[in-house]
């Protein structure tokens, strides 16, 4: 049962919907396990809550 967990900036629902889709179908190929196995989490942060590069993603 592969879990795949994705942290990121906030996403429109199209572009999570395709993330699930590319991540399960990537998976399937690689795997090769039942489709029906496959779970895929997205943790959405808030760019006041991410820093790169000794800066948040807010300020940039």
């Amino acid at each position: 049962m592969p879990v795949i967990t994705l942290e990121a900036s906030k996403m429109s629902r199209e572009q999570k919907a395709k993330l699930v889709q590319e991540f399960t179908e990537s998976t399937l190929n690689i795997l090769n396990v039942p489709k029906q196995s496959i779970t895929v989490l997205i943790k959405e942060n808030e760019k006041d809550n991410i820093g790169v590069a000794g800066q948040l993603l807010s300020d940039r």
